[in-house]
């Protein structure tokens, strides 16, 4: 899906002249923030259940500019195996559980620019990597800002953990049948690049589009995050949102990209 992310990078750059000559609105101050979350559950003949959700807190003032966020995603479905003599068998089990937060500081140099300190930490079940964590200090820059579109670039150095997801070895000598291997963790100084657009079509229609990517020497994550919000009244939206995932590093049996959709309900305070 690299045409997801290209695509991503495009709408970048379509604003960048169009409008720049708009009076900029005046930034929130103060404490500021969102919660967003969608289920989805069915029945009969087949059945599964599908939550995810997110609360992200913000403050801005002259000086600092401050971002917290957490996200869960969890499913559970009919899942079908297929044994060595033939038979299936049906159970109702996890098929995608993760948890991730973040965090970061960013102190003013000025109207535009400013230096910032990231924290990021995810966990998954189905992932090709247990848990993934950074921490970095940079430079950010807003590059735009008027009355429909803004962009934010941040880049920086920091240092990256990774954890591969354990292996199941088949065992000749019973029991037990399969032999759980855990690779060591990988350590190593990292970069980290962001970028944060988003475009009002009007006063109430809203393109958000995040690209986020982290290269260390065992991996580069890529995570780009799109999604149109559409105000319903002043505290509630609805938002279509897609999720693109890569890691360039993967062990046999696991795919390099993930992709997720979502329909949310969104509340902002």
């Amino acid at each position: 899906m690299r045409y997801a992310v290209l695509a991503s990078a495009l709408l970048f750059a379509l604003p960048l002249t169009a409008l720049a000559a708009d009076p900029p609105p005046p930034p929130k101050q103060g404490w500021s923030g969102s919660g967003e979350a969608g289920l989805a559950a069915a029945s009969g003949n087949t059945k599964s259940e599908n939550l995810n959700a997110k609360i992200d807190i913000r403050f801005n003032d002259e000086q600092w500019k401050d971002d917290v966020y957490l996200l869960a995603l969890r499913n559970k479905a009919n899942v079908t195996t297929h044994a060595s003599d033939g038979s299936t068998s049906t159970n109702y089990q996890l098929t995608a559980n993760r948890y991730e937060a973040g965090a970061s500081a960013g102190y003013k140099l000025d109207g535009r620019s400013y230096v910032v300190g990231a924290l990021r930490y995810e966990h998954d079940e189905f992932s090709p990597y247990d848990y993934q964590y950074i921490a970095s200090l940079g430079y950010g820059f807003q590059a735009l800002k008027n009355a429909h579109d803004e962009l934010a670039f941040e880049v920086g150095a920091g240092y990256k953990t990774t954890q591969p997801t354990a292996q199941y070895l088949s065992n000749p000598a019973p029991p037990p049948d399969l032999l759980k291997l855990k690779p060591d963790a990988d350590s190593s100084a990292a970069g980290r690049g962001k970028l944060d657009y988003k475009h009002r079509f009007n006063a109430n229609t809203s393109l958000i589009d995040t690209l986020l990517v982290e290269n260390a020497s065992g991996n580069t994550f890529v995570q780009n995050d799109a999604g149109v919000a559409v105000k319903m009244n002043s505290s509630l939206a609805l938002k279509l949102g897609y999720q693109f995932r890569h890691n360039s590093e993967v062990r046999p049996g696991f795919k390099h990209s993930d992709e997720l959709l979502t329909t949310n309900l969104v509340y902002g305070f």
